[in-house]
């Protein structure tokens, strides 16, 4: 039980001196970006900067005990932080105490979501969430952040919570641009981005090994926070009207607590509900790619605790909702990261970083936080899957793009709710209108296809049907009207069979229909039979009156159905000697 819940204890057992130098160096080399990613993301969320350090230290020792991933790496990340933003801004004032205490009741609020659901064994709500809902989330969360930063790369003030608003606000403040701010975060984006491909490449031509320049490049981001400080300083550009972060307090994370005003917690219930379905769906989802390239595993449940207890921590250290990053935990991973351990070494470089590192970061200009961001989020906008879904299915097309879209226009929180809503009204339609084929049987064989995609055998006095789906409230109806429709286009039908093979369950509603079919087509003199019953739908179906008063009989094999409703028109089965053969 202990093991369970405390995974710490099973991996533990074996941790080793290998283990520690590789979990070492993954630390160092994950510290190296982290630092300058938590500045970055504390400001997307509207907090200061150093709130994102107090987000990489305790949730990371957090994880470590209670995480089942050996190489996911918990903190800020882009999403959740635009999301943090949304909802604190909705009740309090950016800037203020008050948003301060928002941002640490929204941790805590859902540090005791998730841990609560782990404990309940609830990690099966992620699958709420199809993939194109969260791809056209995460798409337009990454255009709105993206946006929302440019006006610091212009040197402008701005704002707004939806797309339109954003554009708005930027090109209204366009003649009023910064150009010395312009002059440091431009170039700042351009090697940003240079750095994340051209970098490698061209250190490796040097003579540099694959692994050092891979190092080299990830610490790219530090190199441009600490060649801009130089120029600050050298040219005073805080003069010239290029914003800094200033003053950053010096010392580990304070201890604070969460807020109990029961208004603000009805408040922020709903978001913190949304950030924690979002963030879980996003750190499992991680979790779980890269487990599978060592062949490990993870336990969803639990890693909803790990989260629940991250978070937990960290708004207990002053910190906002926290969460595993795709691009941290492929760089931990990629780093050799053997143990949870990697974090906890991660949160000790934080934390030195917070002790000794804070006054240098004293002129850091938000041009450059700004573009360490929009180099991280850009890469998060996928264009390829609209037109993937569109080719593979336009049910899931139109859920994709009408999350990005309400993303977009509405704001992140009703992007979500849309996105869930629309995705369970394509599910209920689709499964409303299930498939269901007429059959025939394949020459030489005892299958049945569909007679519309295969040359097969049929009867004009028996008429057989398969079902493909479950037989719910859903569709019941529809299949009722279906079978009766297909009887009525062919007078000569004497024997209608349902395949049921496919069928997994049969609720009261699609009981109350097969009742209903069997009494009119016997008031038409029309047997109906069924074929291929699975056991546990049988079982059920054996404690009700349905299979004595049905008008046919039950069959192991639909071959066997066929044939003898073939016999009882005194027939037998007998394939035409001209048949093409060997076509399925």
């Amino acid at each position: 039980m202990l093991k369970r819940y405390f995974p710490i204890l099973e991996w533990g057992k074996s941790y080793d001196g290998d283990a520690l130098s590789s979990d070492m160096v993954a630390a160092i080399i994950v510290t190296i970006m982290l630092i300058p990613q938590s500045l970055a993301y504390a400001l997307l969320a509207g907090l200061p900067p150093v709130v994102g350090l107090y987000a990489s230290i305790l949730p990371l020792v957090a994880y470590a005990i209670f995480g089942t991933s050996r190489t996911l790496a918990v903190g800020p990340v882009a999403v959740v932080s635009l999301m943090t933003a949304s909802a604190v801004g909705a009740v309090a004032a950016q800037g203020t105490e008050q948003y301060l205490e928002a941002a640490i009741t929204l941790a805590a609020l859902s540090g005791v979501m998730l841990f609560v659901l782990g404990v309940l064994r609830m990690g099966f709500l992620a699958n709420l969430l199809s993939h194109p809902v969260i791809s056209g989330f995460i798409t337009a969360s990454g255009i709105l952040i993206a946006t929302s930063q440019f006006r610091h790369i212009l040197g402008v003030s701005g704002g707004g919570d939806t797309w339109p608003e954003m554009l708005g606000s930027l090109f209204s403040a366009v003649p009023q641009v910064n150009w010395p701010t312009m002059a440091v975060g431009v170039p700042a984006v351009i090697f940003l981005f240079w750095v994340r491909k051209g970098l490698k490449p061209l250190l490796v031509k040097l003579g540099l090994s694959p692994h050092g320049a891979d190092i080299a490049a990830k610490a790219g981001p530090v190199a441009a926070v600490a060649v801009s400080i130089l120029a600050v300083v050298a040219f005073g550009l805080a003069s010239q009207g290029v914003n800094i972060t200033g003053a950053i307090p010096q010392g580990l994370p304070p201890f604070a607590l969460p807020s109990t005003d029961l208004s603000l917690i009805r408040q922020l219930f709903v978001p913190a509900l949304l950030i924690s379905i979002i963030g879980f769906v996003e750190s499992v989802s991680v979790a779980q790619t890269l487990a599978a390239k060592r062949r490990q595993r993870i336990s969803p449940d639990q890693e909803l605790i790990g989260l629940g207890a991250s978070n937990i921590a960290s708004a207990f250290s002053g910190g906002y909702p926290v969460t595993g990053g795709f691009a941290r935990s492929v760089v931990n991973f990629d780093a050799g990261a053997r143990t949870p351990a990697a974090g906890a070494f991660t949160a000790v470089g934080i934390a030195m970083a917070s002790l000794f590192l804070t006054p240098l970061l004293f002129n850091l200009p938000i041009a450059v936080l700004a573009a360490t961001i929009i180099t991280a989020v850009l890469s998060l906008v996928d264009l390829k899957t609209p037109r993937q879904l569109w080719n593979y299915s336009r049910a899931d097309f139109a859920a994709h793009v009408a999350t990005i879209g309400i993303t977009l226009l509405a704001g992140v929180e009703m992007g979500v709710i849309a996105g869930v809503c629309v995705g369970l009204l394509l599910y209920l339609w689709r499964a409303s209108r299930p498939h269901a084929a007429i059959v025939g049987r394949v020459p030489e064989t005892e299958h049945f296809r569909n007679i519309e995609r295969h040359d097969v055998f049929t009867v004009d006095h028996v008429l057989s049907i398969r079902i493909d789906e479950a037989l719910t409230f859903l569709n019941a109806r529809w299949l009722e009207e279906y079978v009766l429709e297909q009887v009525a286009d062919r007078p000569k039908v004497r024997h209608v069979i349902l395949m049921a093979s496919a069928v997994n369950e049969i609720d009261a509603s699609g009981l109350e229909s097969l009742e209903a079919i069997n009494h009119r087509l016997s008031d038409a003199g029309i047997k109906l039979h069924f074929s291929e019953i699975k056991g546990p739908v049988m079982d059920r179906l054996q404690r009700t009156d349905f299979v004595e008063e049905l008008s046919g009989k039950v069959y192991l094999s639909q071959s066997r159905a066929f044939e003898e409703a073939l016999r009882d028109n005194g027939e037998t089965f007998q394939e035409p000697k001209d048949w093409p053969r060997g076509m399925i």
